[in-house]
This record gives structure tokens, C-alpha cells and sequence, in this order.
């Protein structure tokens, strides 16, 4: 199949031949006829399966036989989560529609709204937008959605997770009934069905990748380290495989930062990219990474959402993702429209149950690797193939067994350990001993001993009543040598005193 097949334009199919592509993706070929049908389509997609393509091609088909979009007037609009995804598609727009008289634009915000303004004031044909920046065009009365045509919602499984039902919702209010709606998501979830209901009628069902599975083309390995030496393992990982282009992942956006001063130190050109960075300094980090300026990115999962790059070679998580799909989406960077890539994360100690969350969503065993110089003091077994049952994870050594061992040796001579309490009760019973001096017996004693000394045998050592208080307490410990108690309190340990 090629893409002349699809039903695309002379003008499309001279900028796609452009770009080095003549086969379409598997998403491709599905959604392209489905769309240029004016269906509804919900499609299914992982990252790196050419999934932006997949509604840009028609939409640019679509729009290039219809009018053009009249002052103020927006003729389809695409919803994305992040700012770097809606540069993507935007930079998709203007790359395939390079050879067609359609004008397009991409709102954010994180920079000036007047330029974006200007743009909108007399009209386009494409709108990239993020939900919150386009809310805000709208408050001012800047666009108009009556003419629109065709709806997308990009990556709304993201969409969802990041809040933004709100908005959406919001933005759907404004939008004129009929119209071609397309979604496009990682995922089918519950969630995502949900707000189908209110969004697509009728729609195509495309579905090209299994849920949560991760390419072939991508391998995968674990280094166990100990988390105090992995900035250091990461480094002599770039500087003996000769690394060029690495996107590093970061839990936090303080981490992303240490990080990478940490490789600069090293001498291994670095940037960060997170949600505390300004547009400007995000769109430069940018790029100079895709441009080779910089020879890593550290990113966050949200700021690295929509980075793409062509033939990316190496992704690698420095820390784990708390949400196993993340680590799926994380890896997708990389092995990109049939090419090879390379996923390698660093595991500590604490982070091996992570790592057995992703094993089985992703039902495989990732490779364990020894990195020369950075053994680790621990090994991680594999996870329990078994759904929410909890694997063997990684065990410290217990302290309290060679004393138990001892403990239970020592009760072949009648000693048994002694039983613990609460520190409430342990403070009350050291008070009581204080009270009663030496004149009370060690442990159990021998129980002929006992009764031969007037005694009666001593009794179970229960913690003491609360009923008396301590000044009960007190008052039996004093009455003790006439053999009585005041009659508000009993002292429990009275039986076990010797009598003189």
C-alpha cells in the first residue's frame, strides 16, 4: 500500500515523498480512508506509530476542497495536553501542507498571547491549541468556532490524567453540533469510553498496537544501583558507550535540575526541560537536543510529552515512573517508525516493586545488567506473574532473628521470651519494679522454690490493670510486707514477692 492509494492530493503526496516516507503506518492506512469518509474515529495508538500524520494527511485533504476560513473563524481544531505536543502537530500541519494555500496556527500559553492574537484576527484554517491558552482567546472574543468542521483530541488519555475534563468540556460547549469529531488515545480506558459518549457519534473503532505494549524495536535493561551512585553509573554509561543523543527521565523537576548540573560537571553537555522552565527556555532546550547541540535532555513525563525525534537511540530512566503506562509512553521515544532504540533504567532498592508493577503490565522480564565499577549490594528477582499479588521483593536482613534463634535455644532450660507491650504499659510496669526493689523474683524462678519460701507459684506476666492508676499502684507496693492491697487497687505481681 502507498500513500497515493489513500486518496491524497498531488500537493500532500509531493511533501510526504519529501520527507523520505512512500509506505503508511499501520494507523495510517486505517484512519486516513476512515477520516477522509467524514467519519468519527477513535483510534488507538502508542507514541512513534505516526499516529499525528494519520489525521493530518486528511484533514489537509478535507480543507483543501472547501472554502477558506474567514476573519476570526477557525475551520478544525485540534486539542492537545502539552505545549511541546502542540508544536509537534503544528510543525506536522505545516510540513504536509507546505504545498496548499492553508493557513494554520498554535496557541499556548507560557508566552505572549498578542502574537497569538494577530494570528487569529483574520482567520485560519488548523488551530492547535492547549485547552487552557484557548479558553482564554475565547474569553476575549478573539475566535469563532461557528464555521468549524472537524474536532481532534489529541492524546486525550493524557488529557484526562492531567485534569483537563474541565476544560474540555468547557471548549465542547462552544463548538457547533455537527461536526467531524477524531480521538485519538493510547488507550480505550473506562475514562476515555465515558467521554466518547459525549463526543463521537457512530465512530470507527481503530485499534493497531495492544494495550500497554511496548516495541520490538526498542530493547530493554535494568542496571540494580544503589541511588546515591546513579548520576555517576549514568555518566560512565554516556562516556564508554559514546552516547550522542540521550533523553534522561526525572520524577521530579528538582531532580532534573541537579542532574543535569551534575552532567555538565562532567563535561557532557546537558539541559533540562520541566514545567518550571519557561516556554522559551523549553523550546530552546529543544532545540539544541534535536539539533545535537546537547548531548543529553533531562526531562519530567509531562514536559517530555510530545518530544519527537527522529531516530532517537537512547532513552533512559533515571528514576521509575510511580504509574507503570508512563514507563510505556517514556520508552516509545525511542525505536520510532521502524528504527532501533535503547531503553535502560537504573534501579535502586526502593524502586523494585515499581519495577515489578511494570513487568507485569507490560508481561515481560526486563534484562538485568551489572554495570563494572557499580555492582549493586542487591539482586532483583523477577515479579510474581500473578495479578495484584505482591512479588518477592528484595529483603533486608532481620536482626531479630539470630536473637530469636538464641531466644529459643535458651527454652530448653524453661526460659521463655519475655512478652512486650505497649511503651504505656512498659513504663507502668518499670515504676511498679522500681517501687518493689530487688525483692522481686527473676522471670518465672522454679516453681518449688516458690511454694517452699510461703509463696504462691508466681502467675502469668500479664501487663497491669489500669483500673487502680498509679497512685493504686503505689498503695499496694506499700502494703505489700502485711500481705494486703488497699481495696481500690490489686498489684498483679504481689503473689511473686518474697517473703522475708
Amino acid at each position: 500500500m502507498s500513500f497515493a492509494s489513500l486518496g491524497l492530493n498531488a500537493a500532500i503526496l509531493k511533501a510526504v515523498e519529501k520527507q523520505g516516507y512512500d509506505t503508511p503506518s499501520p494507523i495510517q492506512a486505517q484512519a486516513i480512508p476512515a477520516v477522509l469518509a467524514g467519519q468519527d474515529v477513535m483510534a488507538a495508538a502508542q507514541t512513534g506509530t505516526g499516529k499525528t500524520a494519520g489525521f493530518t494527511l486528511p484533514i489537509l485533504e478535507l480543507l483543501s476542497k472547501g472554502s477558506r476560513a474567514q476573519r476570526g473563524q477557525v475551520r478544525a481544531l485540534v486539542l492537545t495536553p502539552t505545549r511541546e505536543l502542540a508544536a509537534q502537530v503544528q510543525e506536522s500541519v505545516a510540513t504536509y501542507g507546505v504545498n496548499l494555500p492553508l493557513k494554520s496556527a498554535v496557541v499556548f500559553g507560557g508566552v505572549s498571547i498578542i502574537p497569538q492574537l494577530a494570528a487569529l484576527r483574520n482567520g485560519v484554517d488548523i488551530l492547535v491549541a492547549t485547552p487552557g491558552r484557548l479558553l482564554d482567546l475565547c474569553q476575549q472574543k478573539a475566535i469563532s468556532f461557528s464555521k468549524l468542521e472537524i474536532l481532534v483530541l489529541d492524546e486525550a488519555d493524557r488529557m484526562l490524567d492531567m485534569g483537563f475534563i474541565r476544560d474540555i468540556k468547557k471548549v465542547l460547549a462552544l463548538l457547533p453540533p455537527k461536526r467531524q469529531n477524531l480521538m485519538f488515545s493510547a488507550t480505550f480506558s473506562d475514562d476515555i469510553r465515558e467521554l466518547a459518549k459525549g463526543l463521537v457519534n457512530n465512530p470507527v473503532e481503530i485499534s493497531v498496537t495492544p494495550r500497554n505494549a511496548t516495541a520490538n524495536t526498542v530493547t530493554q535493561c535494568v542496571y540494580p544501583l544503589d541511588k546515591t551512585r546513579k548520576s555517576m553509573a549514568l555518566i560512565e554509561l554516556i562516556k564508554t558507550n559514546d552516547w550522542k543523543q540521550v533523553l534522561v527521565f526525572s520524577r521530579t523537576k528538582h531532580g532534573a535540575n541537579r542532574l543535569a548540573k551534575n552532567l555538565d560537571a562532567a563535561g557532557i553537555k546537558a539541559a533540562a526541560i520541566h514545567g518550571n522552565k519557561s516556554q522559551t527556555a523549553r523550546t530552546k532546550a529543544l532545540a539544541d537536543f534535536k539539533a545535537g547541540t546537547v548531548q543529553v535532555m533531562v526531562a519530567t513525563d509531562i514536559a517530555a510529552r510530545g518530544i519527537d525525534i527522529d531516530q532517537l537511540p537512547f532513552v533512559v530512566n533515571f528514576d521509575l515512573p510511580n504509574v507503570p503506562e508512563d514507563y510505556v509512553h517514556r520508552i516509545g521515544r525511542t525505536g520510532r517508525a521502524g528504527s532501533t532504540g535503547q531503553a535502560v533504567s537504573l534501579v535502586g532498592l526502593e524502586e523494585v516493586k515499581l519495577l515489578h508493577d511494570i513487568e507485569r503490565l507490560i508481561k515481560r522480564t526486563i534484562e538485568r545488567k551489572q554495570l563494572a565499577g557499580f555492582e549493586a549490594p542487591f539482586t532483583i528477582p523477577e515479579a510474581s506473574s500473578r495479578s495484584g499479588h505482591k512479588a518477592n521483593s528484595v529483603k533486608k536482613p532481620n536482626p531479630n532473628r539470630s536473637k530469636h534463634a538464641q531466644q529459643q535455644a535458651n527454652g530448653a532450660q524453661g526460659d521463655k521470651p519475655a512478652r512486650k507491650y505497649d511503651s504505656r504499659q512498659q513504663s507502668r510496669s518499670n515504676k511498679e519494679g522500681q517501687s518493689q526493689g530487688a525483692n522481686k523474683p527473676k522471670a518465672a524462678g522454679n516453681r518449688a522454690e516458690a511454694i517452699a519460701n510461703g509463696n504462691k507459684p508466681p502467675q502469668r506476666n500479664r501487663p497491669p490493670r489500669r483500673s487502680g492508676g498509679a497512685t493504686g499502684g503505689a498503695a499496694a507496693s506499700s502494703n505489700s510486707n502485711t500481705g494486703s492491697a488497699s481495696k481500690g487497687s490489686v498489684n498483679p505481681y504481689a503473689n511473686a514477692k518474697v517473703k522475708n
